[in-house]
């Protein structure tokens, strides 16, 4: 009995899960790394020089010191704020009212429960409630919720001095340094996108309803991510294909001295909707379409007409190069169904209809 198989499909399915322990990159540039490094390094700097003249009137120099001025639970907000600036828990509201609330919840837990290592798991649990409760959600949160259990403070005004004292002059570091460096904070919400996506605001209201999960992005963002994504890969999958590889090689023409008669035999033999008119040099000098016939008086009124008498003279065309993603608003805005494909000299090489765009709109979004 193999047992090969099996053993082989087990180890593929243990990789497969262990993979998902491995971290995946962090997806800015190194001048964006370095904003972040920098701003939480200085906000730091901030938060504790201005703590120290503030609450002790002077600059702490040793550590005693320092730890009487600041709150462990800052250095992880500073990462939030000046690492993650667009994420909906490094917000100004987040961060002070997070952290504050919070510690109350911390203070209340050394006060009402008298087992240390049950106040310590109700206090974060009871934090996150609150926060949630309060739209502030914030992880450092968590933390002052058990920094207040396990230091055993009970005073309330541990809330306000150092913590609310901490988180506002850190929220001041960072409306000054990341807005200098071009990250507008608090965060403001993308424009919404003048095309509309394939999906509906409805539609992401559902997917993220079905998820069931907190983000560390805002739902403005989030669909404003999935729109450049969807342009971008509408982009890829268009942004390649030229008139040249759509377009019907072997258009059927008219001669500008062609009979009215014969034109219409042409578009009803060959099942088209509008013919290019050219000159004797196969120069493109018109275009009669269906329309065209059914504006005229009839055609046995022009019987002895040419075609030259009721053809368009002012025409679009495109170059069989040109980028085939030109021609949607073309086809979209400015009502036009068939578009000859020139060369250089005005020699008509093909045409594109509005299906033969569609068609390949559909299969590039299909592929």
């Amino acid at each position: 009995m193999p047992i090969l198989p099996p053993v082989t499909s087990a180890l593929r399915r243990a990789l497969t899960r262990l993979k998902a322990f491995w971290p995946t990159p962090v997806a800015i540039s190194t001048q964006e790394k370095g904003r972040a490094t920098l701003g939480a390094a200085l906000g730091l700097l901030l938060v504790a020089l201005a703590a120290g003249l503030l609450l002790e009137g002077s600059v702490a120099s040793e550590h005693g010191a320092l730890a009487l001025m600041l709150v462990a639970p800052i250095g992880a907000s500073a990462v939030l704020v000046f690492a993650v600036p667009s994420s909906p828990l490094a917000q100004p509201w987040a961060v002070v009212a997070g952290n504050t609330l919070s510690t109350l919840v911390g203070v209340a837990c050394v006060a009402w429960v008298p087992n240390a290592t049950l106040a310590g798991a109700v206090a974060v649990g009871a934090a996150i409630a609150v926060m949630l409760l309060g739209r502030c959600l914030h992880p450092p949160g968590g933390a002052a919720a058990l920094l207040t259990v396990l230091a055993g403070n009970s005073r309330w005004q541990f809330a306000l001095n150092p913590v609310l004292v901490d988180s506002l002059l850190l929220v001041a570091a960072g409306l000054i340094y990341n807005n200098l460096t071009g990250r507008p904070w608090p965060h403001l919400q993308p424009a919404k996108a003048q095309e509309p996506a394939r999906f509906t605001t409805q539609d992401l209201d559902a997917a993220l309803a079905h998820y069931n999960q907190v983000l560390d992005v805002s739902r403005d963002d989030l669909q404003s991510l999935l729109e450049h994504a969807e342009g971008f890969a509408y982009q890829r999958k268009l942004g390649g294909l030229r008139c040249a590889d759509v377009m019907s090689t072997t258009p059927v023409v008219a001669r500008q001295e062609m009979a009215l008669r014969e034109a219409w035999a042409l578009l009803r033999s060959h099942k088209v909707k509008a013919l290019p008119v050219v000159d004797r040099q196969q120069h493109l000098v018109g275009i009669v379409t269906v329309a065209d016939f059914i504006g005229s008086t009839g055609l046995d009124a022009l019987a002895d007409k040419v075609v030259a008498s009721i053809m368009t003279r002012t025409v679009r065309v495109a170059s069989a190069d040109r980028l085939l993603i030109d021609l949607v608003p073309v086809f979209a805005d400015h009502g036009h169904r068939h578009i000859p494909i020139i060369e250089a000299d005005r020699r008509v090489v093909g045409m594109i209809t509005q299906s033969d765009l569609i068609r390949a709109l559909y299969r590039a979004v299909r592929s």
